[in-house]
């Protein structure tokens, strides 16, 4: 009975094609809309974390003022020095690394190439701290820190605008009025969580930025205070410490606020995934209208057919048809309608997922359960909004029905 009426179901649906598919369309777009929605969603949620990681592992980063990002506040707030970070790094536990940098801009020539690069002073930890690996040469080591050694590390960025596809190892580059040799090349990375180029820098020993650079005029230099935190440590806890630390160290009274503050980007990673998971499904929701438009759009339609067939249901009923098998009829009739348009809607999302994940640079992430959900969801609409017409279309008096003209 059931595979009788969607043999007969489908026989209506190829009558009238261009009704079929107006019908459809309002399912179509509304399955589209809403996988769409979730599936970028979920593409943006994964390249904010990854972005986030790549910052570093465990990442913790100390640095003056309240907040973080371009309004920060941290005018007039002083720096740290580096007896702070090795405070923190021989009396809090739980740490892997620490690592105090200092940054300036400098302008940087090669040959005819010149540009205005962020330069780093950093220890030899800064590499681990961050997750960066080499594409050719080496890192800096303790040595050349000691020594203050005129040595430097280009970021992909800064290799590929001053040397292009040459080989750059060996080569002499002009920071400010001094030269440094480069001794190494790291991998790209990419835009960080803010929409920084993080391979636009040079990094330089620490006491190379402080002797040849821009020369040591305040023991307070360091602009930040890089942290990686053991896998297994308490990064609360570890957060609690190091501000108790710098309050009794930057000698703040008990009525003072802090004048720095310490940032835990997996945090931050989980915060920004919060939002966006919460966009996502605001977004899904109301994509969702869509279909539920759509569902009307069917009804509307149904309505019509029953209409237009009454003769043909007086007709089934008169010669021993049930009322429950014409309302079977009608009721899979509309639930085929909604299920084309579900597949449809699968189609036309997988296409959209993507083109848009490319245009807007996030990964594509194919999820079987919000497509099953979906599709699922899309029947539903169908037997939802298909049974008011097919229990009318059950409802006929043969007599009346055979009447109508």
């Amino acid at each position: 009975m059931f595979w009788n009426a969607f043999l007969i179901a489908l026989r209506e649906i190829r009558r009238n094609l261009m009704r079929a598919f107006l019908t459809v369309l309002g399912i179509i777009i509304g399955v589209a809309a809403v996988i769409t929605m979730v599936t970028l969603g979920q593409g943006a949620t994964t390249a904010v974390k990854d972005q986030i990681a790549n910052l570093g592992s465990n990442l913790l980063v100390l640095r003056p003022g309240q907040g973080f990002g371009p309004r920060s506040n941290s005018a007039g707030v002083p720096n740290f020095s580096e007896k702070d970070a090795v405070a923190v790094s021989e009396q809090i536990g739980g740490l892997a690394n620490v690592a105090p940098t200092s940054s300036t801009n400098l302008s940087t020539i090669y040959l005819q190439a010149a540009r205005s690069t962020e330069i780093t002073g950093t220890t030899p930890e800064y590499f681990e701290i961050g997750k960066w690996s080499l594409d050719s040469g080496r890192f800096f080591e303790a040595a050349d820190l000691l020594s203050g050694k005129a040595v430097c590390v280009l970021g992909a960025t800064v290799k590929k605008e001053l040397f292009g596809t040459d080989d750059a190892l060996g080569a002499k580059i002009r920071l400010g009025t001094s030269s440094c040799e480069v001794i190494g090349v790291m991998k790209a990375k990419g835009q960080s969580g803010q929409g920084r180029d993080q391979d636009d820098t040079i990094v330089v020993p620490l006491t190379t930025l402080q002797r040849r650079l821009v020369g040591k005029t305040s023991a307070q230099d360091i602009s930040t205070i890089l942290i990686s935190a053991e896998d297994d440590a308490d990064t609360d806890e570890i957060i609690n410490e190091i501000g108790l630390m710098m309050r009794e160290r930057r000698n703040l009274q008990a009525n003072e606020d802090d004048n720095f503050t310490v940032i835990d980007t997996r945090q931050i990673a989980e915060a920004v995934s919060s939002s966006t998971r919460v966009m996502t499904t605001l977004l899904g929701a109301v994509a969702g209208v869509s279909l539920l438009v759509g569902g009307i759009g069917i009804m509307n339609i149904m309505l019509v057919s029953v209409t237009e067939r009454t003769r043909e249901i007086g007709i089934r009923l008169a010669v021993g048809a049930r009322a429950r098998e014409v309302l079977l009829q009608f009721l899979v009739e509309a639930i085929t309608l909604a299920c084309i348009g579900g597949m449809v809607g699968l189609g036309l999302a997988f296409l959209l997922c993507v083109v848009l994940s490319k245009v807007i640079e996030v990964p594509f992430i194919f999820d079987m359960k919000i497509n099953l959900i979906a599709f699922v969801f899309s029947g539903a609409v169908g037997i939802l909004f298909g049974f008011m017409p097919a229990r009318r279309a059950a409802a006929l008096d043969p007599i009346d029905a055979l009447r109508h003209e």
